[in-house]
């Protein structure tokens, strides 16, 4: 139980550093080269291969987590973290936009790594105790890493501002190589290291549980990040005026208040559930719950109501709903995992996330530029409703034992 709690932890630990570097180096982006010049569109074609290749990152990730164990991924997506800060420390001359999307590229490769990495992690060490205990754990470590890349928002401005964006960079890059070798050290080897060697063709669920809570996962990160990624930060800073400290400042506000209630989860929840994990009904009902907000927000900006006023108060409800559900869906996919399929069905699933941001990632940049921030709020309306009406055929999870492998 010690070792299973010390590994737990240092798996948690690894990842908040890397979430910290992935919320530095995305505002670091984003506000550099706004600032240089770059229309939101542009802005948004700069992630292009970081969410395009998450999504082939999620779908081999899982099936080699299987392969050669998920403590050596995670610390591979590290690596390539490191690599990817310091081949942007080069001079301006040299940032023309396929030399970023390439960097861009190997971040989001890095950052899904570690990302299935961890998250299947937790249902290999945590052992037996039930949905719920399973619950709690995935809620704490999901919850705490949004909340730390809020603060990497807040860092990657206020070091841009202080330090400049190399500067940034290369201290960004250096914490992240000693933590990369800390837990190397630390962690045991083989952690989700499947016995048998499987196929590249098991990394598609024949599961249909699975395969619809990753569709519905497609369109929630869609409508998430179709106005949050660009859109959002380049209102607040080109039409209201905000320095990059305060754009910063806020999304890492809002970012950590949303991990926070996401790490709490399981407790607000629990009257409903009785101390077992939640099911599909739940997903349905937050979800529908979650489409009167960016709706609400789009009207009360149509009726010029006060920009400011509406963007913070409105987050704020968007971020606790957005929070329960993506709380709900991180658990439902380990709830309907076997442990011997677990990294391949989270690769699967986060594939589907990977491709909802993605395509919000897109669509934020272009509806900005064509129709601003209540066309970017329209679009999040319409996917988190997709997300609902695909949720319907989620089932309730089934009471089990669960074994330790």
């Amino acid at each position: 139980m010690e070792n299973t709690i010390r590994n737990y932890l240092v798996v948690t630990g690894g990842y908040w550093a890397f979430t910290v570097t992935d919320g530095a180096i995305r505002m670091l982006v984003v506000l550099y080269f706004h600032l240089l010049g770059y229309s939101p569109f542009e802005v948004a074609m700069l992630f292009l291969f970081y969410e395009f290749f998450g999504i082939v990152t999620n779908l081999v990730g899982g099936w080699l987590g299987a392969r050669i164990g998920l403590n050596l991924t995670m610390h591979i997506g590290m690596g390539m973290q490191v690599v990817a800060l310091l081949m942007l420390t080069v001079p301006d001359t040299w940032l023309s936009v396929p030399f970023v999307m390439v960097a861009q590229a190997l971040s989001g490769i890095a950052k899904d790594l570690n990302k299935m990495s961890a998250k299947a992690s937790v249902k290999m060490l945590t052992g037996t105790g039930g949905e719920s205990k399973l619950f709690k754990y995935v809620a704490m470590l999901t919850g705490s890493k949004n909340a730390l890349k809020g603060a990497g928002f807040f860092a990657g401005a206020a070091l841009l501002q202080w330090i400049g964006f190399r500067g940034a960079l290369v201290v960004l890059a250096g914490m992240l190589f000693a933590v990369l070798v800390v837990t190397a050290v630390m962690l045991p080897s083989g952690v989700g290291k499947m016995k048998s060697k499987p196929k590249f063709s098991q990394v598609f669920s024949n599961r249909p549980e699975v395969n619809w809570l990753s569709a519905a996962r497609f369109f929630l990160f869609g409508s998430r990040d179709v106005w949050f990624v660009v859109g959002l930060p380049v209102f607040l800073s080109g039409v209201l005026g905000w320095s990059h400290t305060q754009v910063g400042g806020f999304l890492a506000l809002w970012v950590i208040g949303y991990g926070l209630v996401q790490a709490f989860a399981p407790r607000l929840l629990r009257q409903q559930h009785q101390g077992r994990g939640p099911g599909g009904g739940t997903a349905r009902l937050w979800a529908f719950l979650l489409a009167l907000f960016p709706a609400g927000i789009a009207l009360a900006l149509g009726r010029g109501w006060d920009p400011a006023m509406v963007l913070i108060s409105g987050l704020v409800l968007f971020g606790v709903v957005f929070a329960i559900n993506s709380a709900v869906h991180s658990y439902l996919i380990l709830a309907y995992s076997d442990f011997d399929k677990v990294s391949m069905n989270v690769g699967f699933y986060y594939m589907a996330n990977a491709g909802g941001r993605l395509a919000g990632t897109v669509l934020s940049g272009w509806a900005y530029q064509v129709h601003g921030l209540e066309g970017c709020l329209w679009w999040s309306t319409g996917l988190v409703l997709a997300a609902a009406l695909l949720s319907i055929r989620l089932p309730e999870v089934a009471a089990r034992t669960r074994i330790t492998p």
